[in-house]
């Protein structure tokens, strides 16, 4: 067996490129033994992510996000599938959650034809207002001033459909790094299942370096100056709705199957604190965490094994 490793070992290796998009800076690693055909894939990859960034964009003109925006409190927009299961699935995660994560927000800005905004307000805008029809695919937003986001979970989806173009393409084995967020499958050229730090060399002194993610994302939420970006909004997490103080929270990561999930659950499980989000977790199938605290302590949800 050792001696299959070796010879399997000598005829693969990774093939890494590291660009810039959305915003992030991505990494995209390919195993093979042939540096053109990997270079082609990772060409797919970037390719299949600026896709999602068009997909997805709030600033062109003709994005289907752009005219769902424009017609809030005006008439539902049919859009396409893509769309509709991407903010399906958002919706899911905002109930899951109680509303810590919510692609909506509220803008002050008129568009055109506008003479008065809806009473509506910041505080009152949320993701229930957001009505979906699943026979004609159209989505509405129901106040006048409200708008959908996906900084949230944007990155993590584009993560997503780069790995399914690369499988489509016959990369058995690889990894993507979103912006520090980790998505791999298959296995290392020598055979042996993917870890934090081998995914991501920079991570090798960290706590979940040898952490097991083959076949799995994770993505990590960092408690910054006690503050934490949910959508487009900037909310302080020492003090949540609830009273209780979360400062001592430090990071947040989820492993999760799909990188758009774990995306999008990092920084909802950091405002909800130590104990509700280890509990919350623990409720979810094919999910863990590990919450790391202002003194370095290690919170994982079970199932998480750290060595």
């Amino acid at each position: 067996m050792l001696a299959l490793k070796k010879v399997l070992a000598n005829n693969l290796s990774i093939h890494r490129r590291e660009v810039r998009l959305m915003g992030n800076k991505f990494e995209i690693s390919v195993v093979g033994n042939d540096p053109v055909w990997a270079g082609e894939r990772i060409n797919s990859a970037i390719a299949e992510i600026n896709r999602v960034e068009k997909l997805l964009s709030t600033f062109s003109e003709d994005s289907e996000i752009n005219t769902i925006n424009r017609n809030a409190g005006i008439k539902p927009v049919k859009v396409s599938a893509e769309i509709f299961k991407l903010i399906d699935r958002s919706l899911q995660i905002s109930e899951l959650t109680y509303g810590a994560f919510d692609i909506t927000y509220y803008t002050t800005e008129k568009t055109e034809g506008d003479t008065d905004l809806a009473v509506a307000t910041y505080t009152t805008v949320n993701y229930k207002d957001v009505v979906l029809d699943t026979k004609a695919t159209t989505v509405f937003l129901k106040e006048k001033g409200m708008r959908i986001g996906f900084g949230a979970n944007s990155k993590g989806y584009a993560a997503d459909r780069a790995k399914y173009i690369l499988q489509f393409e016959g990369v058995s084995n690889g990894v993507i790094n979103a912006g520090g967020d980790l998505l791999t499958w298959g296995l290392q050229p020598d055979m042996e299942p993917w870890t934090v730090a081998t995914a991501d060399p920079r991570q090798k002194g960290q706590p979940l370096a040898n952490l097991d993610i083959t076949n799995m994302a994770i993505a990590t939420s960092v408690n910054t100056e006690k503050y934490a970006t949910i959508s487009d909004k900037k909310l302080s997490t020492s003090k949540p709705a609830n009273g209780f103080a979360i400062s001592e929270i430090k990071s947040v990561s989820i492993i999760s199957p799909t990188a758009e999930f774990a995306d999008a659950m990092a920084t909802p499980v950091m405002t909800i604190g130590i104990n509700a989000g280890i509990y919350l977790i623990n409720q979810l199938n094919q999910l863990g965490c590990v919450i790391i605290d202002d003194h370095s302590r290690v919170y994982p949800s079970k199932g998480i094994n750290l060595q």
